[in-house]
């Protein structure tokens, strides 16, 4: 017999006394919530499943190309040098979590969480089909469970191959899964081990990742406050708990279950435990906020059919804030929180509007080659190797002239042909700075070099050409190179 000492509190929902696993098969409760979540559910999944396929000016809405560097959001796309966009954005849906959370406490845990949406969804009611429900006679054979994991395989290697379409695109991902895995053993390898992830989460792991791995649950005690909205049981009408004697049996026909007159101290709670038994993470919501609860209101349900068979109002464990069911004061829906996030979400958000509505239709940057920071020509040029890195943001192809503005008789020098970029591209080509030497008057200098397009696109970007110190006699002294960057942001 071990001689470990027994916790005086449970730690986690999903241990043992002994530390060993609970595992959770939580009974399912149908109900009005139950409804409302399926019916959000199942329209999350169709909107996930189908979202890859759609198309907006060429791309799909959401595309987050990590490769390419390109992130496309309803026919914006973002790139690397929009840093002050995307930090706008991250910051914008951030607040916009913690203010959801403040009014309406973890809605998205329950509701939109993918997590939650899958698992309860679709992996539980697979599993029941096979197993049968829990608290009922378990199916017999061997098969079944085979069966069940060869079904999450199936279910996560599709779910595996939409996710990975956010990142490469269906046109893409067709052509792979086409092909022979040996022809693209990356991509390959990304699927097996996306495939192989979400197996061990929702066939093993499961309500852990709430419980364990997801901090939302831990940040939830700085965003929520007494007057936001959460699952709550009215402890000042359940309590006392107790069971509930039934009527005398010389009425058949009542089949409510009554108070007896001996017993007018006991609240409505009759210890049933339904609530414990339909919790996904396995509390007892009658203990008060836990950060395990994920606010699917299967307790509610639960609860009411309860209430219901013992003659009693529902709303014993409902929706509402601590404020109002357990101290009976009135919910503020003004307060401090409910203020100030509306109001940074605005102006964070404005302020993405207006970035993006005055973003420049190209990005242009002059990299300096390596090698040899200049060279003199025959007739006493000097001339600069740069590459220059245009990137077209517009959605229609773009032709870019290059001229330095401020250096008389300088020009730039294109090799090969016309500098041609298509929608949404970025392309890198090698070009000539060349000056008289008689602007080099004291060796480097700074130059504009001017950008413009065949549709009013100008900009004007500042590179520093290197060049030998001229003397008196026409002679050239060395001058060491100084390795940079110009851009227009």
């Amino acid at each position: 017999m071990s001689n470990a000492p027994t916790p005086d509190i449970q730690v986690l929902s999903t241990l043992n006394a002994d530390g060993s696993r609970r595992w959770l098969k939580p009974k399912l409760s149908p109900g009005r919530f139950l409804n409302y979540r399926r019916a959000v559910g199942y329209l999350l999944i169709a909107f996930f499943c189908a979202l890859p396929h759609i198309r907006i000016m060429g791309k799909p809405p959401i595309l987050l190309d990590l490769l390419r560097r390109e992130f496309t959001f309803f026919g914006v796309t973002l790139y690397p040098t929009d840093t002050l966009l995307l930090a706008l954005l991250v910051l914008s849906v951030f607040l916009t979590i913690f203010f959801l959370t403040a009014m309406f406490g973890r809605v998205w845990c329950g509701w939109g969480c993918p997590q939650t949406v899958y698992l309860e969804l679709v992996y539980r009611p697979i599993e029941r089909f096979f197993e049968g429900a829990p608290g009922r006679k378990k199916k017999q054979g061997g098969w079944r469970k085979p069966a069940k994991l060869v079904t999450y395989l199936v279910i996560s290697f599709a779910l595996a191959n939409t996710f990975i379409a956010y990142f490469v695109g269906t046109d893409d991902l067709f052509r792979w899964m086409l092909g022979s895995p040996f022809n693209h053993p990356v991509p390959f390898l990304v699927m097996a081990v996306t495939t192989f992830l979400m197996m061990f989460d929702f066939a093993f792991f499961r309500e852990q990742v709430c419980i364990v791995a997801c901090p939302y649950g831990r940040f939830q005690s700085v965003m929520l406050d007494r007057n936001s909205l959460i699952i709550t049981y009215d402890e000042n009408r359940g309590e006392p708990r107790g069971k509930k004697r039934r009527a005398s049996k010389s009425k058949p026909t009542d089949v409510s279950l009554k108070v007896m007159p001996e017993e007018p101290a006991l609240g409505d709670c009759i210890d049933c435990k339904m609530c414990v038994t339909t919790c996904p993470t396995g509390i007892d919501i009658r203990d008060g906020l836990q950060l395990e609860c994920v606010n699917c209101a299967q307790c509610i349900d639960a609860c009411d059919s309860v209430m219901d068979k013992i003659g009693k109002p529902r709303g014993l464990i409902r929706y509402g804030s601590q404020a109002a069911v357990l101290d009976g004061e009135k919910s503020r829906f003004i307060r401090p929180r409910t203020v100030l996030y509306p109001a940074i979400i605005t102006v964070l958000f404005t302020g993405f509007l207006f970035v993006l509505i005055t973003r420049a239709p190209a990005y242009v940057s002059v990299l300096r080659q390596r090698g040899a920071p200049y060279a003199v020509l025959e007739d006493g040029s000097v001339v600069n190797s740069v590459t220059m890195k245009v990137q077209n943001r517009r959605p229609d192809e773009s032709l870019y002239t290059f001229s330095l503005v401020d250096l008389e008789s300088g020009v730039v020098e294109v090799p090969g042909e016309a500098f041609t970029v298509v929608p949404r591209e970025t392309v890198s080509r090698p070009m000539l700075l060349k000056a008289p030497s008689s602007s080099f008057p004291s060796g480097s200098r700074d130059v504009t070099i001017r950008i413009t397009d065949n549709e009013g696109f100008e900009k004007d970007v500042t590179y520093r050409m290197m060049a030998p110190r001229f003397t008196g006699d026409g002679s050239a002294t060395t001058r060491q190179p100084v390795d940079e960057e110009a851009g227009d942001e």
